[in-house]
C-alpha cells in the first residue's frame, strides 16, 4: 500500500450501499484511512434521489475528501495521455498519486495492480444481496 491512506473508487462504495458483504468488510478494515475524491462523491450520489441522496451524502461526509484542483487536473491530463484512461479514471489515479494514496477499485481492466503499484483490488464481486442500503458506522 502507498502512503497511509486509501482512495475509494466509487464502485467500492456502491457495492457497500448495495449490500455486498466484501465491500462492507473492506470499508471496516480501512476505517479512518479511507478517502474519497470529488469524482467518487459525484458518481455515488448520481444513483440516488430525495431522502436517500441526503442519507448517502451524510455517509460520504464521513470520509476524508479531496477536491480537484489545478495540480490534480494537470496530472490527470498527463496520466490520461500516457495510459489512455477515461477522464474519471485518470482523475482517480491523479488524486491517489498526488496524495500518495492507494487506489482501491474493482476496475482491474484499467487498473491492473500488477502493472500499477498504487492500486489494490480488495475483493471480487461474487453476488448482489438485494435490499436497502447499509451504512458502516463506528458502532459496527
Amino acid at each position: 500500500m502507498n502512503g497511509t491512506g486509501v482512495l475509494l473508487d466509487s464502485v467500492i462504495l456502491i457495492d457497500h450501499l448495495n449490500g455486498i458483504p466484501a465491500a462492507t468488510a473492506y470499508l471496516r478494515a480501512v476505517g479512518a484511512k479511507a478517502h474519497i475524491s470529488a469524482i467518487t462523491r459525484a458518481e455515488v450520489l448520481t444513483g440516488a434521489e430525495g431522502s436517500e441522496r441526503q442519507l448517502i451524502a451524510r455517509f460520504l461526509d464521513c470520509f476524508a475528501f479531496h477536491a480537484l484542483d489545478l495540480d490534480i487536473a494537470d496530472l490527470a491530463a498527463e496520466l490520461r495521455h500516457l495510459h489512455g484512461w477515461k477522464l474519471p479514471d485518470a482523475f482517480q489515479a491523479a488524486v491517489a498519486q498526488y496524495y500518495s494514496l492507494t487506489l482501491a477499485t474493482r476496475n482491474h481492466k484499467d487498473f491492473d495492480p500488477n502493472q500499477y503499484s498504487f492500486v489494490v483490488i480488495p475483493y471480487k464481486k461474487v453476488g448482489v444481496r438485494p435490499g436497502k442500503f447499509t451504512f458502516v458506522t463506528k458502532d459496527r
